[in-house]
């Protein structure tokens, strides 16, 4: 972020109106002082410089009397010249205003990075729901087809352990009838198929 503060008007004719004890004069010179601040005023707008940086700068260039009673006397004096300046982009700004200014800035700046961090955080906030209902979709599924291969397990060994004759009551028999196995069956599947003999 840049900030363009100019700081060489003239003060000139500020000076010789200070040091003038001629009520005359001093109108005279206090005519020429305006009239400097308003000359840099239209030369800075014309110059263009607050669109150097582009939007990473205001609109606006600073133009700073560093005089106080110098800006006091020109705005005091002639109250279109601060709109007339901001009218062209030309803040003008004085020891005691610029701090202000500064800061004023800084605060809106600030806002406008908050405002972005929680655009940035909308959206990648919507990207992570996604993803997440993604996940739980699939994890959906996931549990549908633990619940399928239950169900088909259950049948299967319903298939093998249950009624007269079951496989495994068949198995165990040819055992009985002399067939050695090197291992014999599970006692789980076991108690499942044997709770009775034909």
């Amino acid at each position: 972020r840049f900030l363009i503060v100019d700081s060489k008007v003239s003060l000139k004719a500020y000076e010789e109106y200070f040091n003038c004890d001629d009520e005359t004069m001093r109108k005279i010179k206090l005519k020429e002082h305006l009239m400097s601040v308003r000359a840099h005023m239209d030369g800075l707008s014309k110059k263009n410089y607050h669109g150097i940086h582009g939007d990473r700068s205001p609109d606006f260039v600073m133009m700073f009397i560093p005089v106080e009673p110098a800006f006091l006397l020109a705005t005091g004096n002639d109250e279109r010249l601060w709109l007339e300046g901001w009218n062209r982009h030309v803040l003008l700004v004085s020891p005691n205003t610029l701090l202000f200014v500064l800061r004023t800035i800084e605060y809106l700046w600030r806002q406008e990075r908050v405002g972005h961090n929680a655009i940035e955080i909308a959206n990648r906030g919507a990207q992570l729901y996604d993803k997440f209902r993604g996940f739980v979709e699939t994890m959906l599924v996931v549990r549908k087809n633990l619940e399928a291969a239950n169900k088909s397990h259950d049948i299967a060994i319903r298939q093998l352990s249950e009624g007269p004759g079951n496989v495994i009551r068949q198995v165990e028999m040819m055992r009985d009838l002399g067939v050695k196995p090197e291992k014999g069956l599970p006692d789980e599947i076991l108690k499942i198929a044997m709770p009775a003999k034909e």
